[in-house]
């Protein structure tokens, strides 16, 4: 037995220390956390019961990702821990009851356990001197040029009693929104995309050149404190509020609970919510919050045990590949995608994952049959991110882009020197392309009509009851009864019917930057629209603006200029913007004489979670009071209108002196 354990001991630690090297090194994982996190829970328990062949160097004695690399090592001041982690009600439980064995605990902090990149940094009289990655816990990778490029993270302390030195740990994360952003530019100009904001982070952080990392929008949240001088602390909560008062970056999300029960109510609240947030979370971290109690219980070698990791179930799986098909966009673009034997993953069964394109096929290595590993987050497309190898049987077989369009049969082609993406030429009369275009101009991103889904979209076209978009605002009751879709079996209108109808009318009265958005020019999002409605103020005037206007306007830019000047220069391009101008659809910018203007001459620039305004409704209302909203924060910006967990445009604001307010302030100032 003791012959089986000992082989089997050296087989677990061989393969955990190859995954560490995958995750922490290569960034290239090749099996999910859930995985590993078995590999290592079988190994713990292998030896406990089997002490004499724990070795010293096993990874549950140390804390994984202590590789060479090309940075120079040096040592934390502080060994800096991992946690222990629970998966279940049961685990947690358990913990509880060891840690109230031990210390009479009064108080329990929960915080978001952010998926990102351990760091350790330290200031010495209130100097940011160094920044660590974590390494193997005692020595970390130094960093500390690039770290000092995170907008959010001052290089000096503010306030009373700053400490003589003092190390403070946290994870360096990459913003979801700003991360979709970074994939879309890497996407367009051809270079390899990152398979998740975690290896974004990562990535970024280990630039050797720091002037790529600075244009990365990087954001840094602390959760602990190492070695420090002149300072105590008597909590946990006590420390992140001394922190927040130095001017360093700590969670508003942490919260301190008098019972447990409390505590479980945290982690199913985040646990319903943790898509809702601006960073990837992958559990809640429980800490007792009193630093004696802390001390009383102290720590294993790798672990303190006063505190614990919650961690959610896991949003990356692995199943099998089944085909590799590819979809038609609305814009023309062919994108791959994987056809897999269905698997459950953030709690919805998947079948289909994006490939990004034909180079990332090659680039992620995978083949038609392969055990792939899949990742959804919350409402996120879920995505391929690469081939588990040692599964492969010999069967595989690579995937091979078409040279035709599946639906029109068009030859494909880069539509423009250096562009990665084939398109379908057959922009006016391939269907996939018109029904993704009548099914995006549905979508909440353009003019909200919650009716005019896919299987609507798809209805109108195959029964032929218009021909493109440009028909869809004259619909008539009459035309849609020639479709099985929007009628009952007595031949009567079906409730859709109705209910479309009314929508389409309700959508004629959205503002202009929404009719922008719905003609699918390719670039132009909703915050690009809505700076091209306020610096021309009606579709007629964008299309006769040059490609050098254009591009002069704030958060455009040449790439969006040159699009926009292709798509108007298409007759039937023209063709659509009159035929909706003339069944009623916003063509201009809404006229606020009966608003009053209170806003008028103030450009806003907008960061964080608001209460009770979602992005597009603030920015709505601050057109519609005669504001502006702008992207980035400049010496023009009068506010920065700032929510919860706000990001790099906060220190930004607060760089240049721009004042910042909430949304509280921001009503009041509606009302004048």
């Amino acid at each position: 037995m003791t012959t089986q354990a000992r082989h089997r001991i050296a087989e677990l630690c061989e393969q955990i220390r190859d995954h560490q090297f995958r995750y922490y090194v290569l960034d290239k994982p090749v099996i999910t956390d859930a995985e590993f996190d078995t590999l290592l829970r079988e190994l713990t328990a292998l030896e406990a019961k089997h002490p004499e062949l724990c070795e010293p160097d096993s990874p549950t004695q140390n804390i994984g990702g202590g590789f060479a690399t090309t940075f120079e090592q040096h040592d934390h001041l502080e060994k800096m821990m991992s946690l222990d982690n629970a998966f279940d009600k049961d685990e947690l439980t358990s913990w509880f009851d060891r840690v109230e064995k031990e210390a009479p605990v009064t108080q329990w902090l929960c915080e978001l356990k952010v998926d990102g990149l351990a760091i350790n940094l330290l200031y010495e009289e209130g100097v940011l001197t160094r920044g660590l990655t974590r390494g193997n816990g005692a020595t970390g990778e130094d960093v500390t040029l690039n770290v000092k490029t995170i907008k959010n993270l001052p290089h000096t302390l503010i306030g009373k009693n700053l400490p003589s030195l003092i190390e403070v740990r946290g994870e360096v994360f990459f913003p979801l929104a700003a991360f979709a952003e970074l994939n879309e530019s890497l996407e367009e100009s051809g270079k390899t995309l990152f398979a998740n904001p975690r290896n974004a982070a990562a990535g970024s952080l280990r630039q050797k050149d720091p002037r790529i990392t600075a244009q990365r929008p990087l954001s840094v949240v602390l959760h602990g404190v190492g070695a420090c001088k002149d300072v105590t602390f008597a909590s946990q909560s006590d420390a992140y509020e001394t922190l927040q008062s130095w001017g360093l970056p700590t969670s508003a999300r942490y919260r301190v609970f008098d019972t447990k029960a409390k505590v479980v109510k945290f982690i199913a609240d985040y646990e319903l919510h943790r898509h809702d947030l601006e960073h990837e979370i992958d559990g809640v971290v429980i800490k007792v919050n009193q630093f004696d109690q802390q001390i009383a219980l102290g720590s294993t070698s790798r672990a303190p045990k006063w505190a614990i990791a919650y961690k959610y179930p896991p949003e990356e799986v692995t199943t099998r590949l089944i085909d590799i098909k590819v979809s038609v966009g609305r814009t023309g673009r062919v994108t791959p995608f994987a056809f897999m034997e269905p698997v459950k993953v953030a709690g919805s069964t998947v079948a289909n994952a994006t490939l990004h394109n034909a180079q990332e096929v090659v680039r992620k290595g995978v083949l038609i049959g392969d055990v792939v590993i899949i990742r959804k987050a919350g409402d996120v497309i879920p995505e391929v991110l690469g081939p588990v190898i040692e599964r492969r049987t010999g069967r595989e077989k690579p995937f091979v882009m078409p040279t035709n369009c599946p639906e029109c049969g068009a030859e494909l082609r880069a539509i423009s020197e250096g562009d990665i993406d084939i398109r379908c030429p057959n922009t006016r009369h391939c269907p996939a392309q018109l029904r993704e275009r009548i099914y995006y101009i549905g979508s909440r991103a353009a003019l909200d009509i919650d009716v005019l889904g896919y299987e609507a979209a798809q209805a109108l076209l195959v029964d032929q009851i218009i021909k493109d978009e440009s028909d869809l605002f004259s619909l008539t009751k009459e035309q849609l009864l020639r479709s099985d879709f929007f009628k009952k079996k007595d031949g009567t209108p079906a409730a859709n019917a109705e209910k479309l109808l009314a929508a389409l009318e309700e959508a004629k009265t959205r503002p202009l930057w929404r009719t922008l958005v719905a003609l699918s020019i390719r670039h132009v999002g909703p915050t690009a629209a809505q700076a091209l409605a306020n610096s021309f103020g009606s579709i007629e005037a964008i299309a006769k603006a040059t490609a050098e206007e254009l591009a002069n306007v704030d958060g455009v830019g040449s790439t969006i200029a040159d699009s926009i000047v292709e798509w108007f220069s298409e007759d039937w391009h023209r063709d659509i913007v009159t035929k909706w101008s003339d069944a009623g659809i916003t063509m201009v910018q809404q006229q606020t004489d009966s608003v009053p203007q209170t806003l008028a001459g103030l450009t806003f620039v907008l960061t964080g979670t608001l209460p009770t305004f979602a992005r597009d409704e603030v920015s709505e209302e601050i057109v519609l009071h005669g504001g502006k909203v702008s992207t980035s924060v400049s010496k023009k910006t009068r506010y920065l209108l700032a929510g919860s967990d706000p990001g790099s445009k906060l220190a930004k604001a607060q760089e240049v002196g721009v004042p910042v307010i909430d949304e509280v302030q921001f009503k009041k100032l509606l009302k004048g």
